[in-house]
């Protein structure tokens, strides 16, 4: 789901991250803002007389392919929701497509060709902060200032997203949004095959191991074969994974309160992960499925047992996973489990984040006028609303002072469902209303998604607010290191990731490399590299400056917060 976003010398916080961080102060007055409800929140304004009459400018914004568009839908750059974007927007747009996985190789050679976007709508803060550094990225003050009245409004009621998106030289670098924050990934077990071979819910990943050893081994589905998984172990499994273990990226935890490099987690889900691959519970070439599509149609097929995926919009799990599972395996009953304990502790998974930086703007750009335009159409609420509901009267319709309800959601899922969400990474559904809160689309009278809604709600009941979520705090909203160590820690993450760096991948798939020595050779990789400086950084910033910025607390009080507003 989300997957997903700094202070150079010293602690003054004023980067393009850290600067997120508001103090508690300025997190309160996010949520008051937030409680207030569409009644705050800056109305689409419709183009004036003098703009229709104006010529319109034209401009590149990037889009991420996820290869998953429906035939018959166009291109993720040409379809139904780009060309309507181009005929209600202010500007003509050209979209640019940057393969989700790898947006930053592809920025990069962008930019090396001088032919990068005019709007980069990007989530990593790694893809986003290098390029400011680099003078790659102008700043967006005079645009607001001089162009903006959408956007300029949003910012004048929560402060906190300007102060999210300034950076170390006082400067506003990027654009951002308020989003609802829940637990961004689920974990869902075959509760059938529970039931067929009288087991439990595993409360432990010791039980989650011998759960997954019954669902390959016991031919739960009963055709007599052995083609089943106990687990899928690839794309979003994988994180989900190290989040039970407490890491995320880029692999610090919080321990006797103090911030340190989570070597241990590391070593500990890199032992689980490599007993479930020798062991056979999870597919032999999950390591060359990088989306995830190869565990998604197992899934799908009703080959897999445990299965962990993005969970923080019901609707999409709903249309892209649900409706194809009971499609193919009628009787397939499903259960959402909470994260369960592992030998390093327990924790609660990562939350969506609330404040959320997710677009910034090139230094080269020739119309910043026109740019400014687009975004504020992006942020409107016709915008969002369209994204969300779809057309009315087409996808969906707005009884009098009631929410749109979507009419035919067949229709919307073939052609919104795909790319609403990144093409409508600027908007801020919840700052609309009650309305645009993720189960609010539901539609009451269908089983299945009440199904679906059920699981949702239960997977934010899980929460147990004594834990510590995984990671000291959302990884967007990490304090910015300086240059010169960002730099070390990019470097060395190929090798040293907790999600697919090289050694932790070799000691799973290699059978006489053991996670011990992985961990040796990741710590000798990265103090060869600097990393020890990386390591001090930010346990001197722990100490002296965590109040700076979000932390878990304070992303639990935003979420207690938007579940009153929903009377929960």
């Amino acid at each position: 789901m989300i997957n997903t976003m700094t202070t150079r010398g010293g602690s003054t916080l004023r980067n393009p991250i850290q600067r997120a961080r508001l103090p508690i102060l300025m997190t309160t007055v996010v949520i008051i803002s937030i409680m207030t409800g569409c009644s705050t929140y800056t109305k689409d304004a419709q183009e004036s007389d003098a703009q229709k009459s104006a010529k319109r400018g034209k401009i590149t914004v990037t889009i991420y392919d996820r290869g998953n568009i429906p035939s018959g839908q166009g291109t993720v750059e040409n379809n139904l929701m780009t060309k309507w974007m181009n005929q209600a927007g202010p500007v003509d747009v050209t979209f640019i497509p940057l393969p989700r996985t790898q947006s930053d190789q592809k920025l990069n050679t962008l930019f090396a060709g001088g032919g990068a976007p005019d709007l980069i709508l990007e989530y990593a803060p790694h893809v986003k902060n290098p390029l400011i550094d680099q003078g790659q990225l102008r700043p967006i003050d005079d645009m607001i200032e001089s162009y903006s009245t959408t956007y300029k409004s949003l910012l004048t009621k929560y402060p906190a997203l300007r102060k999210a998106g300034t950076g170390t030289d006082g400067k506003l670098y990027q654009f951002g949004r308020i989003n609802e924050t829940i637990p961004q990934r689920g974990v869902f077990i075959r509760k059938d095959w529970l039931e067929k071979l009288h087991l439990n819910i595993p409360q432990t990943t010791e039980e989650m191991y011998q759960v997954a050893k019954a669902f390959t081994e016991q031919d739960p589905d009963g055709n007599g074969e052995k083609d089943t998984y106990g687990l899928a172990l690839a794309y979003n499994a994988v994180a989900t994974l190290n989040e039970m273990f407490g890491v995320t990226y880029p692999g610090f935890v919080v321990q006797d309160n103090q911030l340190i490099h989570g070597w241990e987690n590391i070593q500990a889900v890199t032992a689980f992960k490599k007993r479930l691959y020798t062991e056979g519970l999870v597919d032999k070439d999950f390591y060359t499925d990088k989306n995830g599509s190869k565990a998604k149609q197992d899934f799908l097929n009703g080959k897999i047992g445990i299965y962990m995926e993005q969970f923080n919009v019901p609707i999409t799990f709903y249309n892209d996973f649900y409706v194809g599972l009971k499609k193919n395996v009628p009787d397939a009953e499903l259960a959402i489990m909470p994260y369960p304990e592992t030998p390093v502790g327990r924790f609660n998974p990562i939350f969506v984040n609330p404040i959320q930086m997710t677009g910034v703007v090139n230094a080269e750009t020739k119309d910043p006028e026109a740019v400014m335009k687009y975004v504020d159409f992006a942020a409107s609420e016709t915008f969002m609303k369209t994204m969300y509901y779809g057309f009315e009267g087409v996808h969906s319709k707005t009884p009098p002072g009631q929410c749109p309800q979507v009419t035919d959601l067949n229709k919307w899922k073939t052609e919104f469902n795909y790319a609403s969400g990144d093409f409508g990474m600027l908007a801020s559904p919840t700052l609309a209303g009650k309305c645009y809160f993720g189960v609010e689309k539901m539609d009451t009278k269908d089983p299945l998604q009440q199904e679906v809604k059920k699981m949702f709600e239960a997977n934010s009941s899980f929460i147990d607010f004594n834990l510590q979520m995984a990671g000291p705090t959302h990884s967007e909203q990490m304090p910015q290191l300086p240059k010169d160590l960002q730099q070390i820690l990019t470097d060395t993450m190929k090798q040293v990731d907790v999600g697919d760096g090289d050694i932790w991948m070799k000691a799973i798939l290699t059978p006489n490399y053991s996670p011990e020595q992985a961990k040796k050779d990741a710590i000798a990789a990265w103090e060869k590299a600097g990393g020890i400086r990386v390591d001090a950084w930010y346990k001197a910033f722990y100490e002296k400056d965590k109040d700076k910025i979000i932390m878990t607390k304070d992303i639990y009080d935003i979420f207690k917060q938007q579940r009153a507003l929903q009377n929960k």
